[in-house]
């Protein structure tokens, strides 16, 4: 759905400058988030489709119509009964219609150039959030499940909503609902089955490397630790043959046996 017109001007025009005053007065951030990364290592930024975008606009539009025009429907009886009052409202009357929708519909850009998805090799990145900014970091080796969510609504629009769930992670898994802190919530991804795999191989790919390490670690610490063991008891059992060779000596001669320091 493509807006057309002197209100969508308007609209884009005010959003504009309020988007111009949040990054300078607010310390809005106006790019992606960072995410530590390895030298070498890709990292890859996105942000949710201008399908989402179109999708909120839809709704935006249609409570748009449906709220206008029972306030008009309103403001007309109002006048019928009292024409005088009005006319003297009118102006009241039109800045409870017109502003609201301003605001929403600033509101919606906002909401959308606002959230980033960040990805490196293994982690990723979520920041969503107009007035106070959440950024969301998990691991791929953390990650239990990645599930798809997708109304009839969202499906005709041509984008799916992805949900991140860690360890220990709950969640109704429902939009619009909180998200648990082992939830990360991606809205309005174009690609969402490729990204859901894309990740579900780096999690099983950074969670084998983490094992094989792990073992490998611990193989080495055990059998140091039995080195260390066979050499300890090695010296010991030389210094004891030692200390019986010097006492046999000493009987076979006929000296009363003495102390032997080693």
């Amino acid at each position: 759905m493509k807006d057309t017109g002197l209100v969508h001007e308007a609209c884009e025009w005010c959003y504009r400058g309020v988007w111009g005053v949040l990054t300078s007065y607010f310390c809005l951030p106006d790019g992606p988030p960072t995410l530590p990364s390895m030298e070498g290592e890709v990292v890859e930024t996105m942000r949710p489709s201008l399908a989402y975008l179109n999708y909120r606009k839809f709704f935006f539009w249609f409570g748009l119509f449906a709220i206008d025009v029972i306030l008009f429907v309103l403001w007309g009886i109002f006048t019928y009964w009292w024409p005088l009052g009005g006319l003297l409202t009118a102006p009241l009357w039109l800045f409870v219609i017109v502003v609201p929708d301003i605001v929403a519909y600033i509101a919606i850009h906002l909401r959308y150039d606002t959230t980033w998805y960040v990805f490196t090799d293994r982690s990723m990145r979520i920041r969503r959030g107009i007035w106070s900014i959440y950024e969301t970091t998990i691991t791929f080796e953390n990650i239990q499940n990645v599930h798809i969510a997708q109304g009839p609504v969202q499906r005709w629009f041509g984008f799916a909503n992805l949900m991140v769930m860690t360890a220990g992670g709950g969640g109704t898994g429902h939009e619009g609902q909180s998200m648990g802190s082992h939830v990360g919530l991606m809205e309005g991804l174009s690609n969402a089955a490729e990204l859901r795999e894309r990740i579900l191989s780096r999690s099983q790919s950074t969670a084998g490397l983490g094992d094989e390490h792990t073992t490998d670690a611990v193989s080495s610490m055990a059998m140091s630790s039995r080195d260390l063991g066979t050499i300890e008891e090695n010296e010991a059992n030389i210094l004891l043959l030692k200390e019986i060779q010097a006492l046999t000596s000493r009987l076979a001669k006929g000296g009363p046996p003495q102390a032997q320091i080693v």
